[in-house]
């Protein structure tokens, strides 16, 4: 994939009951929504009335998203994170925009998440929003925001329908040991990648120190927005 970043008009002319961007410094989404001046406001409880990032709270997501975890845990390998980055490394899926891009999450739900289950589109605005309300002069911050899970378009069928495991969900080093601090570590006891000697020690195949562009880490949507962000066309 090739991600095309258009230069933002000064101005934007939106007619009817629409609103000018320009008179209000307001986000306006396509169809003139727009989202308020202020930003978005950050609720204190995920969905289903609990803290955030509680894996192990009782609710309707909580046994998916342990499901999501045991089938991650078994099959991201060091081989298959290896044949993985060859295969997506080669940025030939598509080319397009990132509000077009985004607008492809709509049809995705990220089945990792304990805290939400409405479509990624979402949960990249109310990041970027979020992000824009706490630190408004950091435009560079607001687009990270934005774009941090584009990524997740390999779920989909254009991009190879990868399985979620191999997507979404927290991320962690192969090639040495799993730390126990890894989401329902159990689980990683199936992967074939647990009875390795090579990769059972707390080094494994590395040097202590050795820095993350040394390290492979489980394959997914972050190493894949990584690829394509070092190869974006400005336009």
């Amino acid at each position: 994939m090739t991600i095309l970043i258009e230069q933002p008009a000064l101005e934007l002319q939106v007619e009817g009951n629409n609103v000018h961007a320009e008179e209000t410094n307001e986000l306006v989404l396509e169809g003139g929504f727009p989202l308020p001046k202020d930003g978005y406001m950050a609720p204190e409880i995920n969905s289903f009335g609990h803290s955030f990032r509680e894996y192990d709270a009782e609710s309707e997501r909580q046994k998916g998203v342990e499901e999501f975890y045991r089938l991650q845990h078994i099959n991201q390998t060091y081989d298959f994170v290896k044949r993985m980055r060859e295969e997506y490394g080669k940025l030939d899926k598509a080319e397009m925009g990132i509000w077009e891009c985004c607008e492809l999450l709509n049809e995705l739900v990220d089945e990792s998440d304990p805290d939400l289950d409405e479509p990624q589109i979402q949960h990249l605005l109310q990041s970027a929003e979020t992000i824009r309300k706490d630190y408004p002069n950091e435009d560079w911050l607001h687009l990270t925001a934005l774009i941090h899970d584009l990524g997740k378009i390999l779920a989909l069928p254009s991009f190879g329908e990868l399985p979620q495991w191999a997507v979404v969900g927290d991320t962690f080093p192969l090639g040495c040991a799993f730390d126990e601090s890894n989401v329902h570590h159990k689980y990683f006891k199936d992967n074939p990648d647990y009875k390795c000697p090579a990769y059972s020690t707390k080094n494994g195949i590395y040097t202590e120190g050795c820095g993350l562009d040394n390290i492979v880490m489980s394959w997914g949507h972050d190493d894949y927005m990584y690829m394509v962000s070092l190869h974006v066309v400005f336009d």
